[in-house]
């Protein structure tokens, strides 16, 4: 016998690497971000749904929502999610037409409401540089903006709206198409990372999380390999 109990002659025990397993009764979540929606301009800001700015897809947006499509419809799929806000339904409209799904609207995923600089305004004072805009980057929160929703007020409509998918959902892959402010404070909620730590998910990205009743796991972050170079490098931007 050899010190560690073995029969003289056995070889050593392996202990491989494992692969990740999701907890029992988890939700894999897979959050994409919606495709590039129209430009902003100051004569033609976009129609508001319960305040929320609601433009339509872009054209890159559309070929962005092709390529998510084709990317995911191979995978054991069980519900496609969709806030009420056009550019996600859009988004979400190939991959459904793959999988043979009718989206399923949760509201309460939509994007950061904006206050007064919602339906385009935010992307024109960005740009301008405003000193209001400042300080959103600087303090990490949106409700410097006039009207705006607050950090703290985000994550409790968001968290009930992921806890709901999840319920629905034990043990199964669901896609939600959201928006760029909603994955950050996704993100930073399951790594207790600073509030922007993840601002900038490019548009037509595959964020994936595994939701648990203990915690949000985080398994990718922003993946673009199914853009092309093109698509994949557009500038973020908000809504």
């Amino acid at each position: 016998m050899t010190d560690d109990g073995r029969p003289a002659g056995d070889s050593p025990r392996e202990y491989r690497q494992a692969r990740f397993v999701p907890p029992a009764g988890a939700t894999q979540i897979l959050l994409v971000r919606h495709g590039e929606s129209r430009a902003a301009t100051a004569d033609d800001p976009f129609p508001l749904v319960d305040g929320h700015g609601d433009p339509e897809l872009h054209a890159n947006g559309r070929e962005q929502a092709k390529k998510v499509g084709e990317r995911l419809k191979g995978l054991p799929i069980s519900a496609v999610y969709v806030t009420n806000l056009r550019r996600t339904a859009e988004t979400a409209a190939p991959l459904c037409r793959h999988l043979g799904l009718d989206p399923i609207v949760e509201a309460d995923l939509r994007e950061v409401f904006l206050g007064e600089w919602d339906g385009g305004l935010m992307r024109i004072k960005a740009a301008e540089n405003h000193p209001i805009m400042q300080r959103v980057r600087a303090e990490q929160r949106w409700d410097v903006i006039p009207g705006a929703e607050s950090n703290a007020a985000l994550d409790e409509r968001i968290g009930r709206g992921l806890q709901r998918i999840a319920a629905n959902h034990p043990d199964e892959l669901v896609v939600a198409v959201v928006h760029g402010g909603v994955i950050a404070r996704v993100m930073a909620m399951a790594t207790r990372a600073e509030p922007f730590a993840f601002a900038g998910a490019d548009n037509g990205s595959i964020s994936h999380i595994v939701m648990s009743a203990e915690s949000i796991l985080v398994r990718r972050f922003n993946d673009c390999s199914h853009l092309s170079d093109g698509f994949g490098a557009l500038r973020s931007q908000m809504t």
